[in-house]
């Protein structure tokens, strides 16, 4: 039999251990030969000379992958748990040992702060323990594990099952050997269920427990649709019932902090799970990792910061650790509660210069970035009242609604098309073109707030229930607003919309040559190109690329550069600034770039104001 080490790395308290302990115990009952090194064991033995320094930390590692290579070579299956913060000393274990898998174990910093009975964390975040990894040293991230486990979306009998199934399809075990038996695991005397009893050096006692029928327990899925959510589960962070009343009579006593329209747009994106995994405004390593590598600190693929933002003298009234009511501007009317793990300054040009490619103060993006306070606040949020409820009714569709609405449609492949402009000739080509090849068509115009000079989310809202009337066929149209705000950020904006809608159950996306931008501040295809960082499996979800669009008078359609031959003269193309000033001036779009009918919507618009 071939020996390899499962190197499992991740944050203190993510769960390295208990899923270990959860492997070796089922490895065992199929007579594998297996030792399990452990980070806390070897410390006290092994390294009991070393300290913490990251020279010290290097070493540690070097001693343990000694170890394990012994062990590998000898046939043993070795698992070490250790958070083996750095990427170089990781990859230099993969090239000391030959076989070697790396997994990632882990959990957001909320689960880790709720799992944290010593108090560790709190210690770190207040000072009293220097050098703390994920406080005040570094923890880097894999970048391609062979495979990730998420803990707090995870059971430890469901992690260990999946460690052994990565064993199966490398060849380290036979497929199937003692698959007689499902292993059930009691953490701490409790049975083990998502986000509760996973911690490091719990007491793992195993059971086990006969399959139901051939093939063992049928998982049922907890989300509906036919794509599962970012990361792998729908969050829901609305409160209801007492729990609610609770929650607003606690707000009467709290400190107070008032939103703007984006973050309350966050706000209500996140308690419904459109922004899945995400379940409150990101802290200081969430935010750092996006900003710089377009990945949640666990590499999961995110493109956008989520804060919120207050000024010093805020910032100096709240603590960590503490609940703060979240208000809307103007009436202040409550609207969540949000639990505070961490207060920290940020680099505004930095963000904008990575995040918007610019810093230059005529971007909107990074206008809005720049009047915002100079400290970021994070933490779990739970939604009390969703900010926008009210508005646009029966379209206002959370993720859990429309996937629920796909699912009894029969829609298994389903494409989302989204824009903050009113609908036009263009538009309508490209989302015909990709309803040839699906189920369904998720229209999804933006709602949240634009700039200034953008048409008003009614309008554009009107000119889509207008074109659906006549243009579409309905039995494979779904029609719904997004909540976001426009953050006008190009090719990173393009990816977290397209992380949004498979949050939202669609299995495709249409990506345009200009998404979420602004002129000049992007290249042409920006948008397109990004999503070529990603491994297809890292998104989740199709992207199609459309090249721009436009009505050929000569060819008599709608067509693009790569199937019309004529030049720019035969082809219809206007801007949004012509069609406005058309518009102020009573004339009407032409039919070839606008349907007469949303030339009707626009123009009464125009005309009232």
């Amino acid at each position: 039999m071939r020996g390899v080490t499962v190197w499992f790395t991740g944050l203190s308290g993510a769960g390295k251990t208990t899923v270990a302990k959860a492997v070796e115990v089922a490895l065992r009952a199929r007579g594998v030969r297996v030792e399990r090194l452990d980070g806390d064991v070897v410390r006290q033995s092994l390294t009991r000379d070393l300290g913490f320094s990251r020279e010290d930390r290097d070493r540690n590692i070097e001693r343990v992958a000694f170890v394990a290579k012994l062990l590998t070579r000898n046939g043993v299956i070795c698992l070490a748990s250790f958070i083996s913060p750095y990427r170089a000393v990781r990859a230099q274990a993969r090239r000391e040992v030959g076989e070697f898998l790396e997994v990632f174990v882990s959990a957001p910093m909320e689960t880790l702060l709720e799992r944290d009975v010593k108090g560790l964390y709190r210690k770190a975040m207040a000072g009293e323990i220097p050098n703390f990894t994920g406080v005040s040293d570094p923890y880097e991230p894999p970048e391609h594990p062979d495979l990730l486990l998420r803990t707090d979306q995870e059971t430890v009998d469901g992690c260990a099952a999946r460690v052994i199934h990565l064993l199966e399809q490398r060849g380290y075990l036979s497929a199937g050997n003692g698959a007689a038996h499902r292993v059930v695991l009691e953490v701490n005397g409790v049975g083990s269920a998502a986000g509760h009893g996973i911690s490091d050096g719990g007491t793992v006692v195993a059971r086990y427990e006969p399959p139901e029928g051939q093939g063992g327990r049928s998982a049922q899925r907890p989300w509906p649709g036919p794509v599962e959510p970012h990361g792998g589960v729908l969050v829901n962070r609305e409160l209801e019932g007492e729990a609610r009343e609770e929650a607003l009579r606690r707000a009467r006593e709290l400190v107070a902090v008032e939103l703007d329209e984006r973050e309350l747009a966050d706000l209500e994106m996140i308690g419904v799970g459109a922004l899945s995994p995400l379940g409150g405004f990101m802290r200081r390593l969430e935010y750092e990792t996006v900003v710089e590598t377009m990945r949640l600190a666990d590499g999961l693929v995110w493109s956008m910061p989520v804060t919120l933002a207050v000024s010093w003298e805020e910032a100096a009234r709240i603590r960590e650790g503490q609940e703060v009511a979240l208000v809307t501007p103007g009436d202040r009317r409550t609207v969540g509660l949000m639990h505070i793990t961490e207060v920290f300054p940020y680099d505004r040009r930095r963000e904008a210069e990575r995040v918007f490619g610019t810093s230059d103060e005529a971007h909107p993006g990074v206008a809005r970035l720049y009047r915002q306070g100079e400290v970021y606040l994070g933490g779990p949020v739970w939604v009390l009242d969703r900010p926008g409820r009210e508005a646009f009714g029966r379209y206002r569709l959370t993720p859990a609604e429309t996937r629920r609405a796909f699912q009894e449609r029969g829609w298994r492949a389903v494409v989302a098309f989204q824009t903050r402009n009113p609908i036009h000739r263009a538009h309508e080509y490209i989302q015909k073109c990709a309803l040839e090849t699906v189920d369904g068509l998720l229209l999804h115009p933006l709602v949240g707030a634009t700039k200034a000079d953008d048409v008003p989310a009614e309008v554009r809202l009107r000119s889509y229930e207008t074109i659906l009337e006549r243009y579409y066929p309905r039995e494979q149209v779904l029609l719904a607003v997004f909540p976001a705000a426009m953050r006008y950020a190009g090719p990173r904006e393009a990816v977290f919309h397209a992380i949004s809608r498979k949050n939202y159950g669609c299995t495709h996306f249409i990506v345009g040559r200009d998404h979420a931008g602004v002129a000049s501040y992007y290249g042409t295809y920006a948008a397109q190109e990004v999503f070529d960082r990603f491994r297809p499996d890292e998104l989740g979800i199709g992207i199609l690329k459309f090249e721009h669009s436009f009505f050929c008078r000569r060819c008599g359609q709608m067509a693009t550069a790569k199937t019309c031959p004529h030049g720019a003269e035969d082809h219809v193309v206007l801007s949004g600034t012509r069609v406005r000033a058309m518009l102020r001036a009573g004339e009407l779009p032409p039919p070839e770039f606008t349907r007469p009918e949303v030339a009707q919507v626009l123009w009464q618009r125009a005309s009232t104001g």
